[in-house]
């Protein structure tokens, strides 16, 4: 079964200090067919088996492991030791960070490849791994070495890159903050919170330039359409509408990241899966 079969159309993306085994059974007995352990989980993998072993059919793929803090042979034997306790149930998430945070971050896509090679020589397999590949190369890298991409805080037109770079058959899995909020200007300060951090983060303003905003857009707090387009915002069948958009334009799963972080997001999965109507699946 591939990637996209196992995984679902639509997952949750939750930081690990924001998830515990109840929301994770929450989750899966929803219908969202995947877990997304946000953040940068530790080679150990250790929340990620404990969330597994929570529940019984929910995939659980990490959102991303960050390869200058985690270190490849102890992820490697993670993986292993899981595989063999949940086997087909954990994607490797995979990603370079952002130079702000990691000073080191120099010629990340090489170090990518290093990175990779001991994942391969560990026998870590190519399709249980994906790249958080925003740009041309890591991109053109997700299509050698993993089954595809995880990208981050992107919009539809972006998914329908990625599939045209990555091909039919790879995994195009897009990230999509919300906030299950009716009240435009209520739900944009709680946009502008959660954008607040990555408006100063190179690698992502980038992004969002290829998207095409400009640079007026990614200043200060960022405009209200570029707010409105990252961080959909509305009643559940908006942020649906917005989930179906990225299916359209060729994802195969999007994982929605519910704002705000601190607040129970449980009701607001509940409303957007009865309006995706989703199923439990074991």
């Amino acid at each position: 079964m591939s990637w996209s079969e196992r995984l679902g159309g639509v997952g949750v993306w939750r930081p690990g200090p924001f998830l515990d085994r109840d929301l994770a059974t929450a989750i899966e007995d929803l219908g969202f067919g995947t877990l997304w352990l946000g953040g940068s989980p530790g080679s150990d993998l250790r929340q990620a088996e404990e969330l597994l072993d929570a529940t019984t059919s929910l995939q659980l793929a990490t959102g991303i492991v960050n390869i200058w803090a985690s270190d490849a042979a102890e992820l490697a034997d993670s993986y292993h030791r899981i595989e063999a306790r949940h086997p087909g149930r954990l994607l490797l998430g995979i990603g370079s960070g952002h130079r702000e945070a990691n000073p080191e971050r120099v010629r990340p896509v090489d170090a990518m490849a290093r990175y990779l090679d001991v994942l391969d020589a560990r026998e870590v397999p190519v399709q249980s791994r994906v790249l958080s590949a925003l740009g041309p190369r890591m991109l053109a890298m997700a299509s050698e070495r993993s089954a595809g991409t995880h990208p981050y805080l992107t919009v539809p037109s972006q998914s329908g890159e990625a599939r045209a770079a990555l091909g039919p058959d790879a995994l195009v899995a897009p990230e999509q903050t919300v906030v299950l909020d009716t009240d435009v200007e209520s739900a944009r300060r709680s946009a502008r919170r959660f954008l607040r951090l990555y408006l100063g983060l190179s690698n992502y303003t980038t992004t969002m330039r290829r998207a095409g905003f400009t640079d007026d857009d990614v200043a200060g707090e960022g405009s209200d359409a570029l707010v409105d387009r990252l961080v959909v915002h509305g009643d559940a069948a908006v942020i649906a509408a917005a989930v179906r958009e990225h299916h359209d334009a060729g994802a195969d799963h999007v994982c929605v990241q519910v704002q705000p972080q601190r607040d129970d997001i449980v009701p607001a999965l509940r409303a957007l899966a009865a309006e995706l109507k989703l199923r439990p699946q074991g």
